[in-house]
């Protein structure tokens, strides 16, 4: 019985978190290979591209480059539009979608989960670095004048930040006791 009534509560939980057809379009957008406004700067960025183009000899080193810059630009507008990607209506541009439905994950969670990792191994490396030198001779002078292999040791097994930080937290060792903070005389 109490399966039943928490299967239940799950079910009832999703149909109410499940977007209806009438909240689908977000603000307005359109997808991107449907929106007007996305294909006319396309077309404008291309076109800018193509009259610097002229400007230079056929064939020349920067009328090269530029081609290859135009083939670029062709190409990202392609993925945009070929992707699930909403575009504005009078900008034309790409938006990303942040409002928890899942159907724009993608938008937001690996770039967002990306970050915030990347961000946390810096911090933790750091950290670290910080509370190794502090034990040696001239702690001071090590934070100057970065100690390059020993930063480079610890860089290397910053990757696994989450779960060192985990392992601290258990431990007690990542908050320090009240006792050892410092407070302004003031």
């Amino acid at each position: 019985m109490k399966n039943l009534k928490f299967t239940s509560l799950f079910f009832t939980f999703l149909f109410l978190i499940t977007p209806s057809n009438a909240f689908a379009e977000v603000g307005g957008l359109k997808k991107c290979s449907e929106s007007p406004a996305f294909t006319k700067r396309l077309n404008a960025s291309v076109k800018k591209l193509q009259t610097r183009m002229e400007t230079y000899e056929e064939n020349s080193l920067p009328n090269l480059a530029l081609k290859q810059q135009i083939q670029r630009t062709e190409a990202r507008f392609e993925k945009y539009s070929n992707s699930e990607l909403l575009c504005g209506t009078d900008d034309g541009l790409p938006h990303l979608i942040a409002d928890g439905r899942w159907s724009h994950a993608n938008d937001f969670m690996l770039p967002g989960f990306s970050f915030l990792y990347i961000a946390g191994w810096i911090g933790w490396v750091g950290r670290k670095y910080v509370r190794a030198v502090r034990k040696t001779v001239k702690p001071t002078e090590n934070e100057i004048i970065i100690n390059v292999p020993l930063a480079l040791e610890i860089m290397a097994t910053g990757y696994i930040w989450p779960i060192s930080a985990w392992n601290e937290l258990i431990s007690g060792d990542l908050i320090v006791n009240k006792d050892e903070i410092t407070i302004s005389p003031r």
